[in-house]
């Protein structure tokens, strides 16, 4: 059975500046002459840029790195390139980005952006206005920009979800050949976010998108946001980067073979073990 999903960005929204009422110029967007009305089912994507400025997180530009570390919560890597230090961090919303999603792009001149503070709720009170202006049941995704592990270049995720399926587990259901799946499980709202993307577009100015065809993973309630999508830490594989893993691991090798009050025979094996792992590590790609 073929299916087909439509997406267009919507044109009129503007420069949005803090305190501005972004549902009220979506709805207009949406609705006005330009606009193309809403179906029950549309999915309407919102940059966090432009949810970011009607909501007043703007800090000035030279507070940057102040700011990247007051939204830090835990440091993955840092990188030196071209003497600037780059950080990627777990932000307060439990998201690995660089910088911690502090943006300098597409921003008033001497100012940075922080992400929404909660971009769910922030989802949900724009899912909530639209229905009150149009009547109509649609998925809002709060979308944001990041690099992505063993690939270059950037995608757009969902940082913020209501009325979207966010993730489509598979896991129990039989595939094409018959076969039950084990592992699967569909980063719905993330890939909605990235398709828009493709007509938004980073210049263009056009922070706002709509995807049609994905009624089927809209749902009557809010749901449990894209906060779900978060990874468990003690599911993450890649908890820190590679070069910090080996400091840590090193520092404590370190610390417990001279610890004197360590059994020798513990020493003995310690230190065998670590100068393997070592070499080992040593004969591994670096990230």
């Amino acid at each position: 059975m073929s299916q087909m999903l439509q997406v267009w960005s919507v044109d009129g929204i503007g420069e949005v500046a803090p305190g501005d009422d972004l549902a009220a110029i979506v709805v207009r967007s949406l609705t006005g002459p330009a606009g193309t009305s809403l179906e029950d089912g549309d999915v309407v994507v919102v940059a966090s840029k432009v949810v970011s400025k009607a909501e007043g997180r703007v800090v000035r530009g030279d507070d940057r790195e102040a700011a990247i570390t007051a939204e830090t919560v835990r440091v993955v890597a840092t990188r030196e390139t071209d003497g600037k230090t780059l950080r990627i961090v777990e932000n307060k919303l439990g998201l690995v980005m660089a910088a911690a999603g502090v943006d300098a792009s597409n921003t008033p001149e001497g100012t940075v952006l922080l992400l929404p503070e909660d971009p769910d709720a922030s989802a949900r009170a724009l899912r909530a206005r639209i229905a009150e202006a149009t009547g109509r049941t649609v998925g809002v995704v709060v979308s944001d920009t990041v690099g992505r592990p063993w690939r270059s270049g950037v995608t757009d995720i969902a940082i913020g979800a209501a009325g979207v399926v966010v993730l489509d587990d598979l896991r129990g259901r039989p595939d094409a050949s018959g076969r039950v799946l084990t592992g699967t499980v569909v980063a719905v709202a993330d890939q909605l976010a990235a398709a828009t993307e493709l007509v938004r577009g980073k210049a263009d100015a056009a922070p706002v998108a709509v995807v049609r065809g994905a009624a089927h993973w809209v749902s009557a309630e809010d749901g449990p946001g894209a906060r779900s999508a978060v990874r468990p830490s003690d599911e993450d594989m890649f908890r820190t980067g590679s070069t910090e893993a080996y400091d840590a691991g090193y520092d404590a090798g370190y610390d417990d073979a001279v610890d004197e009050t360590r059994d020798p025979a513990y020493r003995a094996g310690y230190e065998q073990g670590f100068a393997d792992g070592e070499a080992q590590a040593e004969s591994a790609e670096m990230v």
